[in-house]
């Protein structure tokens, strides 16, 4: 998702699959698509000690799920939320499968999207720790000769500009109006990572390296590129490597090439072509469309692991996780919300009820994730089994994340 992106919603790359909250140059939102809900089994795994402790946010949790079923038109919509005790409940709402109208599942394993550029992002920040790369550095440096064209200049461009989003450089959302105009055109095309960014270099620079800040997927193509050329190894097996292993996370993989689709127990999920328009059935999809910007496959749980992990300081030294925290203002990056700022793949906002918390976000054809942090441990996780097509869509599920954090 990126923002501005904001603008409308769903039918372009950025719109989508990439986003890290919701898309970049998409048409104009209708914002009165509301679909017949499905079932809503309710909360599962949570603790029951009586009125006195948890009923109340697991109320205001299960309710705010139950409105993006009843009142948006998703199909599904779960959350994990683990409070200050560290205790992790779940809820869900509506149905996993709109034709055999299973019950939405708690722990299902789904398309994570944009929340991938947090991975890649801090496997770039470790090989810094490791002194293979500086963050000061020119992209050109590791990546000679690759990014050039229409103003656009490897030479001029940090690393620390692709992970911040201040390169200037534009999305690739140009490959979905070459490849059919919709996001089910290309939902099983394969992509190489050049053809994306030789998509984004066909367009002009859109502004000096690091005098403005703008959400492109771009950005983080050529940041697994460029950690695919220090390493000599593979992104997706570096992520594992150094993440997914490291914390257990048993149902996180970076899909192989040409694999689409996800592998053990998952909803299904569905994508619409805009407003009012039928649900379609893409769980089997191809996510090269995101690779280093988009491409894993996580459970609500796992990916709650990995923040509390990255917070906590389990995944990067001091140097490089104050490196990764320091942000800069990023309008635009989630709809009719100015609080939030960007790091170098890690955004922070305001909470209404006066706390920071840390995240990211992501969307892709199917799915839709809202995940936030906090200081002291807390985070939630909501997935939604479906695409949204309005800004107010996008809106809601990220006031169910902020919800679930404020009354924990």
């Amino acid at each position: 998702m990126t923002r501005s992106r904001a603008a409308a919603v769903a039918t372009t790359l950025a719109a989508s699959l990439v986003a890290p909250l919701l898309g970049v140059a998409t048409p104009a939102l209708d914002t009165a698509a509301a679909r017949t809900p499905g079932s809503h089994p309710g909360v599962t795994g949570r603790d029951h000690r009586g009125p006195s402790d948890r009923s109340h946010t697991a109320d205001e949790v299960q309710q705010a799920l139950d409105r993006l079923v009843s009142e948006d038109g998703f199909p599904g919509a779960a959350a994990a939320v683990r409070d200050a005790d560290g205790k992790v409940r779940t809820y869900t709402a509506g149905v996993s499968d709109l034709e055999t109208r299973a019950p939405m599942t708690a722990d299902g394993r789904v398309r994570i999207a944009s929340n991938t550029k947090m991975f890649t992002a801090t496997v770039v920040l470790q090989l810094v720790g490791e002194g293979k790369v500086d963050l000061d550095e020119p992209v050109e440096t590791y990546l000679p000769g690759i990014v050039r064209g229409n103003g656009n200049d490897g030479r001029e461009i940090t690393v620390r500009n692709l992970l911040r989003q201040t390169s200037g450089l534009p999305d690739y959302d140009t490959i979905v109006s070459d490849n059919g105009g919709s996001l089910a055109d290309i939902a099983h095309t394969y992509f190489e990572p050049r053809e994306l960014v030789d998509a984004a270099l066909a367009e002009d620079s859109h502004f000096a390296p690091g005098s403005q800040w703008e959400y492109s997927n771009t950005n983080y193509i050529l940041l697994g590129l460029l950690a695919q050329r220090v390493t000599g190894r593979p992104i997706g097996e570096q992520v594992t490597q150094r993440i997914i292993e490291p914390l257990g996370m048993e149902d996180t993989y970076w899909p192989e090439v040409g694999e689409q689709d996800i592998r053990g127990a998952h909803p299904h999920g569905y994508y619409a072509d805009g407003p009012g328009e039928p649900w379609q059935d893409l769980t089997r999809m191809d996510p090269s469309l995101g690779w280093a910007a988009g491409q894993l496959v996580a459970t609500q749980q796992d990916l709650g692991r990995f923040m509390e992990a990255l917070l906590g300081g389990e995944l990067l030294e001091p140097a490089q996780l104050e490196e990764m925290r320091d942000t800069v203002p990023a309008p635009e990056f989630d709809p009719g919300d100015d609080a939030w700022e960007y790091g170098l793949g890690l955004a922070r906002t305001r909470l209404e009820c006066g706390v920071d918390a840390w995240g990211h976000g992501g969307d892709i054809q199917g799915f839709e994730t809202r995940n936030l942090v906090t200081e002291d441990g807390r985070w939630a996780v909501v997935v939604v089994n479906a695409l949204p097509t309005s800004l107010e869509m996008v809106e809601h599920v990220s006031e169910s994340v902020e919800t679930a954090i404020c009354s924990s």
